[in-house]
């Protein structure tokens, strides 16, 4: 299937690894020229050199830290206009009400339920009239809701809150917004979560690995699962999905387990 991404422009943060790079994989594949935003920019450097050699498409990389306005609004500045924007940036801290305090709280929040908001905000208007789409990537705990995992689930949900509100609407100014919420996936950051849940569960962070006999299919997500799905959403192949939330999670969030 032609996706029809050729010579779109995307810019995706949180693109040095695991989900975020898969997409910047699979959007070059597709000839989609691509900004990448992330804080390793040796680790953007070397996809950088891989994928133009590969592919043939243009690809800057910005090498930030994304967790103020003032990022955000460097970063649109330097990027300047763009088709398509995957809002990936994030790592809000596993731990429960007890655990986290006010700091991890901020920390989070402000990389990933401001820092989409914010960029959603500075793109939005640009994009207006002209096909424009934004793809929130947040996560199945905004809608299976996890006590050990209670600032990301709070996050999540304004995040879903977020997509529809502004995505209900935007199809009026002729731009998409979509958020996709994977479950668990293979990434590093999955790993930090599933350490915290086998403290929780099984009392050892060293017995994270067991936890995969009680998921779908005995296995997590892979990245690349989820950059299909999003290359899908991102494409004019979707162009009358909007204002909804796509779950990509096995079943977890339909059987209302927390695994």
């Amino acid at each position: 299937m032609d996706l029809k991404l050729t010579n779109k422009t995307a810019l995706i943060t949180g693109a040095s690894k695991g989900i975020g790079l898969a997409v910047a994989e699979l959007f070059a594949a597709e000839g989609c020229h691509l900004h990448l935003a992330a804080r390793n920019g040796e680790a953007m450097l070397e996809a950088k050199k891989q994928l133009e050699a590969r592919h043939g498409v243009k690809i800057t990389i910005h090498a930030l830290d994304l967790s103020s306005t003032a990022a955000m609004e460097k970063l649109a500045a330097e990027v300047g206009d763009i088709d398509i924007l995957i809002n990936n940036a994030g790592d809000i801290p596993a731990g429960s009400l007890e655990i986290l305090d006010d700091a991890a709280w901020r920390r989070g929040f402000d990389l990933k339920v401001f820092g989409y908001i914010t960029l959603s905000r500075l793109y939005y208007p640009r994009m207006k009239g002209k096909d424009g789409v934004i793809i929130n990537i947040i996560g199945n705990s905004g809608e299976n809701w996890d006590a050990s995992y209670i600032a990301g689930s709070t996050g999540n949900a304004a995040l879903m809150s977020f997509t529809k509100a502004l995505g209900g609407r935007s199809l009026d100014h002729g731009v998409r917004v979509v958020a996709v919420n994977p479950g668990p996936v293979a990434t590093d950051r999955m790993l930090k979560i599933m350490k915290r849940k086998a403290i929780d569960m099984l009392g050892d962070e060293s017995r994270w690995e067991e936890l995969f006999d009680k998921y779908p299919g005995k296995r997590p997500a892979t990245s690349e699962e989820v950059a299909d799905l999003v290359a899908f959403l991102s494409s004019p192949r979707s162009g009358y999905i909007t204002g909804t939330v796509v779950t990509i999670d096995g079943g977890i969030a339909a059987r209302g387990s927390v695994i």
